[in-house]
């Protein structure tokens, strides 16, 4: 019997699940995406020229809130969950909900779901988002390059707007950016890369990306996304633990299944938490993988212009999933202005539209505003609150430059920041030792 099937995601995963394991097999039948974390991605259709011979007419892609009456519309037999950054306890309501109406729950591994690549991978992930994932991937690319290597960084899929146009993505420059229309959570992982000489490449059939990775670079760099594991099978895998959310290595899916996969094991942040939260996530992590190399790294932040905000008024832009579904609730940008002594303006009298929903959905947001922008109207509704609220300057915390393509009426600081081990053990060490091994 064919068994009917809803895929639960948030536009990244869950396409690359369909690709690699239910579509054109015969013993199932997609019926439907549905969609979380992200706005705007649903109502969309998952379209037939990447959805394969059995489906004609493409898959619909619905808000999760419609689950239950989907499951029982459709008499679905099973519901796969398939996307990252959630609690051990969100997954089993969910997969409660699903079997309470009827349907079978489950979760696709590494096993059923790793493409493998005919060059050398090494993979870098995290127990949350804004662990630290991408400066650890900036880092790992810099050591490649001076050992005289090409890298190809393959990120994480984000595919929120024509999925027909984005089959695969190739980013060379920052104009690249603007053909392809990016999002704000695009240029934040892509940019950095980009400034650094890195070719990108994502997209959302990552069989075709693999292949096209495959003639670009020496060595594949898989840049995760959230805290999802790697799609590709990595030769190397570096998993960055965050101890400002002790605990998290063991209670968030899938960041509790990195943990346990690494090689390689960065605890990030250690200049900003305290001893008990370092000795926390060592401990936990000791525990699940004690085989793991463990390497102590600070993430110093790097402020442009420190005038615009010692003892200035300011109102402080955050990467946007690790404030939101992250639940960091601030980042760089936040602690840089404490630091320097400046006055925070609560952003959130000034929201309008589609803003004033994150707030109302991530209720522990306060001072900072998140940089959330998956549309054209999202980015023109940033740019108008922005210019509301009465601030000396703006301090972007992300790592895009926002003042590049938007209009504000204030100037713009922007906060980097780099990863610093802090020996005996280096990312130089390990990696060397790996070549040595693969090359």
């Amino acid at each position: 019997m064919v068994r009917k099937v809803i895929i639960m995601g948030a536009a990244g995963r869950d396409f690359h699940n369909f690709n690699v394991f239910f579509r054109d097999n015969e013993d199932y039948r997609v019926v439907a995406f549905t969609a979380a974390q992200l706005p705007e991605i649903a109502g969309r259709t998952y379209p037939p020229e990447l959805a394969g011979r059995l489906y004609p007419e493409g898959i619909p892609i619905v808000p999760e809130e419609e689950l239950p009456k989907l499951i029982e519309e459709n008499d679905v037999d099973l519901v796969v969950f398939s996307y990252s950054d959630v609690s051990h306890q969100y997954i089993m309501e969910r997969a409660a909900l699903a079997q309470a109406h009827g349907a079978d729950f489950m979760l696709l591994g590494p096993k059923s779901t790793m493409l493998e690549a005919s060059k050398p991978v090494i993979a870098v992930t995290a127990v949350r988002t804004g662990a630290g994932k991408s400066p650890t991937s900036r880092r790992v690319s810099q050591i490649l390059k001076a050992r005289g290597l090409k890298v190809a960084v393959v990120r994480h899929p984000m595919p929120y707007g024509d999925l027909r146009k984005q089959v695969v993505q190739k980013f060379t420059s920052l104009d690249d950016l603007d053909r392809y229309e990016a999002t704000i959570e695009e240029r934040e992982d892509y940019e950095p890369h980009i400034r650094l000489g890195n070719v990108v490449l994502a997209g959302v059939d990552y069989e075709k990306v693999l292949r096209e990775a495959e003639k670009e670079g020496d060595v594949i760099l898989w840049d995760g996304g959230n805290n999802d594991f790697p799609f590709f099978k990595p030769d190397l895998m570096i998993t960055v633990v965050d101890p400002l959310r002790a605990g998290h290595e063991l209670t968030y899916w899938p960041g509790s299944v990195n943990v346990r996969m690494a090689d390689v094991i960065i605890v990030s942040k250690v200049d900003t938490a305290c001893n008990e939260q370092v000795e926390e996530v060592l401990s936990n992590v000791r525990k699940v993988n004690p085989k793991a190399k463990v390497i102590m790294a600070a993430v110093p932040f790097i402020v442009d212009k420190p005038n615009l905000v010692s003892g200035k008024r300011v109102v402080v832009v955050e990467d946007g999933p690790t404030v939101t579904h992250g639940e960091m609730g601030y980042g760089a940008g936040y602690l840089i202005s404490k630091r320097l002594g400046a006055e925070i303006v609560d952003p959130r009298p000034y929201v309008t539209g589609s803003y004033k929903e994150v707030y109302e959905k991530y209720t522990h947001l306060r001072e900072v505003l998140p940089a959330v922008g998956y549309s054209k109207r999202q980015i023109k509704e940033l740019e108008d609150i922005l210019n509301r609220i009465p601030a000396d300057s703006i301090v972007l915390g992300t790592p895009t430059d926002l003042g590049r393509y938007l209009k504000v009426n204030k100037p713009t600081v922007h906060v980097k920041y780099e990863l610093q081990e802090i020996g005996p053990l280096t990312l130089e060490d390990v990696i060397d030792e790996f070549l040595k091994e693969v090359m």
